[in-house]
């Protein structure tokens, strides 16, 4: 974000969040009176270690060179950094002294036991969709966590978004604590993978564009989003999830069997798993049912076509430059149809990566190469070099352009002016 653009959102931010605290009663209503007995659900730890894993808690809370679940993962956001807890039992720094009570404010509402507010970069706004079930499970499978004493970091925020008292308007404004419901005119395999994708899997925290205040915009849900990850060691730059419905842009392309490929090998004819999506599949998506894998892939497939403008058309020229880099660079693995070898390249032909509102994904492949998970994880498809020290920016702009643009694809243009930012 722009100085100039921070500074118009954090003027805006104050001006909304004054009147969401003004008019809170007007908008959506606050936190339940009281959380439900925990001794009357059907809740156990070995259910809530299979949800932990499907939510992706150790990803989130655990560094490279951490202990399992005590929190310092550093989150580059566009309101600055902020870092992940310790959740482990440790009773001075973790949870440790969390009653249920606390912990289903905290998953529901986004509330510590003193009452401050979570930033919403812990996604309660999905978390409230599971069942009380299996928030007590979560709470049981945590309370087995070997106690880590590891103080949490502070937080590194732009004013006025340090302020943790304004959330309580963002909650009235954007954050609906109800339990997902379950549609009666679907299949039960259906409503198994709208739940996982609402609620636990949380889907919508990367793959859903969101407004100025960092609330996902529910008219665009799972229509591509933005975030801020590794590019490489100490560099953090944009990255662009891609469309998730089945708009031409998004998964149409794809198989009810790809996407259970994708998500349970991390592979399929049409992707292989690189940069930020690589900690979602290795540490949880592989790791579950396959009966909940192809829920998922169910449910996704059947959303309905949903996409915003990519941007303008490419000129002739600026095709023709790029249709020369392909040929020179990319025809050889990719082949000139885009389809791709079967052994060396993945196919671009109606590609949601190479497609995406934002490019900034492509462009990160092309700078840096695919950044791939480590062994045992093998794919003959994993050769391609960084472009980054060999192309300039115009002519990265160029080649995206021509990819975007070809091979049955449809997506607008990429300027050079975009590629210097990822650089």
């Amino acid at each position: 974000m722009s100085p100039p653009a921070r500074r118009l959102a954090a003027a805006a931010a104050v001006i909304v969040l004054c009147t969401g605290v003004i008019g809170a009663g007007l908008l959506r209503p606050g936190p339940a009176a009281s959380p439900p007995d925990i001794a009357t659900l059907d809740a156990s730890p070995e259910r809530g270690a299979y949800l932990a894993t499907a939510s992706n808690c150790r990803t989130c809370h655990t560094t490279n060179d951490g202990q399992p679940f005590a929190g310092g993962v550093r989150f580059q956001t566009p309101f600055g950094v902020l870092y992940s807890t310790n959740v482990t039992m440790d009773e001075a720094t973790g949870i440790g002294r969390w009653s249920f009570e606390d912990f289903y404010a905290s998953m529901k509402h986004g509330v510590r036991p003193d009452g401050t507010q979570l930033y919403p970069a812990f996604p309660y706004p999905s978390f409230a969709k599971l069942t009380d079930a299996d928030i007590a499970s979560l709470y049981l499978y945590m309370k087995t966590v070997e106690p880590v004493n590891a103080p949490a970091r502070e937080n590194e925020l732009d004013f006025p978004y340090n302020l943790r008292s304004g959330l309580r308007a963002w909650n009235r404004l954007f954050h609906d604590p109800g339990a997902f419901v379950a549609d009666p005119a679907r299949s039960p395999e259906w409503n198994r993978g709208a739940y996982l994708v609402q609620g636990p899997v949380h889907c919508g925290a990367c793959h859903s564009p969101r407004n100025f205040l960092g609330a996902e915009r529910e008219e665009l849900a799972l229509t591509g989003g933005t975030f801020i990850d590794r590019v490489s060691e100490g560099k953090y730059r944009q990255w662009s999830a891609v469309n998730l419905t089945s708009a031409k842009r998004g998964l149409a392309a794809w198989s009810l069997d790809e996407i259970v490929a994708y998500l349970k090998d991390g592979e399929s004819a049409r992707a292989v798993v690189h940069g930020p999506m690589t900690e979602v599949v290795m540490n949880s998506t592989r790791h579950l049912e396959d009966t909940d894998v192809r829920a998922i892939a169910t449910y996704l497939k059947e959303l309905p076509a949903l996409d915003a403008s990519s941007g303008k058309n490419a000129d002739h020229e600026q095709l023709a430059a790029g249709e020369v880099a392909y040929t020179v660079h990319c025809g050889t693995c990719h082949l000139p149809t885009g389809l791709g070898d079967e052994v060396m390249g993945v196919t671009l032909a109606g590609n949601a990566i190479v497609q995406a509102n934002d490019p900034a994904s492509l462009i990160n492949v092309v700078l840096y190469g695919p950044h791939l998970p480590p062994p045992p994880f093998v794919s003959d498809r994993t050769r391609m070099k960084p472009f980054g020290k060999r192309l300039s920016d115009e002519d990265i702009a160029n080649l995206t352009t021509y990819l975007r643009a070809s091979f049955g694809n449809d997506a607008g243009v990429v300027t050079a002016a975009q590629v210097k930012r990822q650089r």
